[in-house]
């Protein structure tokens, strides 16, 4: 692609803002990167850039181009993603993600995959946004509540997750355990900060509290445990991980309604290769060695 470079470099200035910014962005000299624009502008013999004292802002031109270099450079990201995925070893990088309330039951799932092929490189990420997997951005994730429905994405129901609700002994001992829901007005509970997230079991809770009895409120499922865990207030985890502590009281089992499905999804162009039918069927295999007990 002629001048690829100098359009690249348009696009990332674009985006900064500055020209010390894309320059670091790129790794280059920001001689560089005003010499890409300068040539670019006059190849194309229109001004792409408004220079001023905060930097540099795109005119009408200037847009119109770093969109169809930010459309390229996807495009050429995807490409790479899938070029990476189509070997026929299992070996390369491999690239999961999930939620993060998965963390300790997959990753010595992971761990144990790694060893059976050790020229792989696990590349487990957490991270909350929705990684784009037609980009290439993940080989597989592992997504939780209503079946995923982008296109070109092969979607396979793996477990629903045993959510159980939990106290800590501490907290037993001040202010006892509600006998069911009637009593839950009268407790104090651990919960998401947003009251209207989509979590079924957090659902399930603000349909029987007031939110003002949440009295410990955060945005991750790992506080929310160790709230718990300090005696904040009553709240949900994950079964395993609340059945596996001493110091901690099941309030309620499991109930059907709590738990979200887990989905394991992949796109079509790398779900056929050696490492992801490896990994998938490591996955359904460690959860079926489970069965009956929940993760």
């Amino acid at each position: 692609m002629e001048h690829w470079d100098e359009v690249r470099t348009a696009y990332q200035v674009a985006r900064q803002g500055t020209v010390s910014g894309a320059a670091d962005v790129l790794g280059v000299h920001h001689a560089t990167v005003i010499r890409h624009i300068d040539a670019l502008e006059r190849r194309l013999g229109v001004k792409l850039f408004q220079r001023h004292a905060r930097g540099y802002t795109p005119t009408e031109s200037g847009q119109d181009l770093a969109r169809v270099a930010q459309a390229t450079e996807d495009q050429l990201q995807q490409l790479a993603g899938r070029i990476r995925g189509r070997g026929a070893d299992v070996s390369g990088e491999l690239v999961i993600t999930s939620i993060i309330e998965l963390s300790d039951f997959l990753v010595p799932v992971l761990a144990d995959f790694k060893d059976e092929y050790p020229e792989v490189i696990v590349r487990y990420l957490t991270d909350a946004r929705v990684f784009r997997l037609e980009y290439g951005e993940a080989h597989v994730a592992i997504r939780a509540g209503t079946v995923p429905d982008e296109p070109d994405n092969v979607v396979q129901p793996l477990v629903t997750l045993s959510v159980g609700l939990y106290a800590a002994r501490r907290y037993v001992e001040r202010y006892g355990l509600p006998a069911g829901p009637g009593d839950f007005a009268a407790h104090r509970f651990v919960a998401h900060d947003n009251p209207d997230i989509r979590a079924p079991f957090q659902k399930w809770l603000r349909a029987q509290v007031p939110f003002e009895r949440v009295v410990f409120r955060t945005t991750d499922s790992r506080s929310m445990a160790t709230a718990v865990k300090s005696g904040a207030g009553i709240g949900f985890m994950s079964k395993r991980i609340g059945d596996a502590d001493p110091d901690l009281i099941e309030v309620m089992p499991p109930r059907e309604e709590w738990g979200p499905r887990l989905w394991l999804v992949s796109h079509v162009d790398l779900h056929r290769t050696a490492k992801v039918q490896a990994l998938l069927s490591h996955l359904k295999a460690a959860i079926k060695s489970v069965e009956g007990t929940g993760i």
